[in-house]
């Protein structure tokens, strides 16, 4: 559970989007905040007023050496971390054929091996402590799947895998884990922060394809609000019993629920073969 008596949070990824949001909300309720970011010219406007229950950290979650110095420098000024948001991250457009390497290998760097170092930086300082919460922002594409995306729904499938071993080790440690799944939201995501491949091959035009196209018409357009996002993460915060998964905006129950019934459809559809396959004295 997290500590209420003006809790710590450390958020990474705050230039833009949900990190920035939250670290507002948080430093506006007198909390105190670590705030991250490559450049940290790219949050000192955060600061402003909050001199005291900021600190801004320059944060590559893909270096290791910066990994543990923010942390340090976390426990070195407020002496605990209540909250840590593993916020950072990308999209990356491509169908499956049209994936280059590096930028696969180096969207997992992010998305996934950089969330796992803080994760793991931080639960020394939090069992210690004997409470916790850490929180894991996912999306709806770590739940269900589309075209052009399906590397990046491959890290976020991870991380929610991750997450739910997780969340089952430290619970008995005072420790909570919150997987968070927006829908679509009015973040850099789909504008600025997302990459695409440069190959694209024409037999995926209608699926891939499109889905670029769409995604890109999308950007600055969806119905999801990162300050009500925000909120949304804080309530969930404050609960006695958060969820492990925080669904965030219609969109993403519409498709939450549509997965659930597809699985229930194929599992139902197939139960004979699939009970057939034991031992018939099992």
């Amino acid at each position: 559970m997290m500590n209420r008596d003006k809790p710590v949070w450390l958020i990474t990824g705050c230039s833009t989007g949900f990190g920035r949001e939250l670290s507002k909300l948080v430093l506006a309720r007198g909390w105190r905040a670590v705030v991250t970011a490559r450049d940290p010219a790219a949050v000192a406007d955060l600061m402003a007023g909050h001199e005291d229950d900021a600190l801004a950290a320059a944060l590559d979650v893909t270096r290791h050496e910066q990994v543990t110095d923010v942390v340090a420098q976390a426990l070195q000024r407020f002496g605990r971390i209540d909250v840590l948001v593993n916020n950072a991250g990308y999209g990356y457009l491509a169908a499956i054929e049209e994936g280059e390497d590096d930028a696969v290998r180096a969207m997992f760097e992010t998305n996934v091996f950089g969330l796992i170092d803080m994760t793991r930086a931080v639960l020394p300082a939090m069992r210690q402590q004997k409470s916790g919460l850490i929180v894991n922002i996912s999306s709806i594409g770590g739940l269900t799947s589309f075209a052009a995306t399906g590397y990046y729904h491959a890290t976020k499938y991870a991380v929610e895998g991750m997450s739910e071993s997780l969340a089952v080790e430290v619970k008995p440690l005072g420790i909570d884990v919150l997987i968070v799944e927006p829908g679509p939201f009015r973040t850099n995501w789909a504008g600025p922060s997302i990459k695409q491949s440069a190959i694209q091959i024409d037999a995926y035009a209608a699926t891939a394809g499109e889905r670029r196209k769409q995604t890109s018409a999308r950007s600055g357009n969806q119905a999801g609000d990162p300050v009500r996002a925000a909120q949304a993460i804080i309530d969930a915060a404050l609960s006695d019993h958060p969820p492990l998964r925080l669904l965030l905006g219609k969109m993403a129950l519409e498709l939450a629920r549509r997965k659930v019934d597809m699985l229930r459809r194929d599992f139902d559809a197939w139960e004979s073969t699939t009970l057939g396959a034991d031992y018939p004295d099992a």
